[in-house]
């Protein structure tokens, strides 16, 4: 299993800048993809980003795609999420969490997820 704890979320205004983390500990996760999803009241949750741990591979939802940056420091376990040109519709609360599979966008491909963190944008 892999625990995993956000941080960074807070409130920000449209068009400002925001970098949010993911803190991972537990078993070996060199081989897993860590994602990003997001989840705002009375929606499902969505795919926003994901990185293999041991490669540069990546994948983005097309509403982020390039706005948001997805980044690892293996050094420190954390996988980041910059969010750049952020809108009022990228209000959410943010989670990460952990596959097994090849940088899957499904929720259901994810077995530990973090606890997440709220980001607003205010118009």
């Amino acid at each position: 299993q892999v625990q995993l704890v956000e941080s960074g979320g807070g409130l920000v205004e449209a068009g400002d800048s925001l970098r949010i983390s993911c803190a991972a500990s537990g078993r070996s996760f060199t081989t897993y993809t860590i994602g990003w999803f997001r989840q705002a009241p009375g929606k499902e949750r969505e795919f926003v980003a994901a990185t293999r741990w041991s490669s540069r591979n990546t994948q983005y939802a097309d509403s982020v795609k390039g706005r948001f940056t997805i980044s690892r420091d293996n050094a420190k376990n954390t996988v980041y999420l910059q969010m750049n040109s952020l809108k009022p519709g990228d209000t959410a609360v943010y989670y990460c969490a952990a596959s097994r599979e090849f940088l899957s966008t499904t929720p259901d491909a994810y077995d530990d997820w973090g606890p997440g963190t709220q980001v607003t944008v205010s118009s």
